[in-house]
């Protein structure tokens, strides 16, 4: 089982970590990503006041919603791209079995699914 940069265990770095002139597939629409991220830290700032002025419960989760709708927005949007370029590397590579995995695990965790057992031979 391959460690993320950070070591954690059961995740791979990317099919392009060894390589140079790889680019993640989000790069090239980085600035549209954070955009959507600074918005997203808009609402969540906009939910806090909201709780310190003490406004209605509905109102409250009417903008979680809509919060978690941006978030899931955002995810589809980087799954859509990891699927269609960094997954296609990886299927090119031969190391297609392992991203699988790994993104449906994320796919599973993101619908509050647990993530499968790895055998003891993974």
């Amino acid at each position: 089982m391959a460690a993320t940069r950070d070591g954690e265990p059961g995740h791979h770095p990317g099919p392009g970590a060894a390589d140079p002139h790889f680019r993640h597939a989000y790069t090239r629409d980085r600035s549209a990503l954070l955009r959507r991220l600074s918005r997203v830290e808009g609402q969540v700032r906009g939910i806090a006041r909201m709780i310190e002025r003490e406004e209605y419960c509905m109102d409250i989760l009417q903008q979680t919603a809509a919060l978690r709708a941006a978030v899931d927005s955002l995810n589809l949007l980087v799954l859509e791209e990891h699927v269609a370029n960094c997954l296609k590397t990886a299927v090119e590579r031969g190391e297609a079995e392992a991203y699988t995995e790994e993104v449906m695990d994320v796919v599973r965790r993101t619908m509050g699914r647990p993530v499968r057992a790895r055998s003891s031979g993974e």
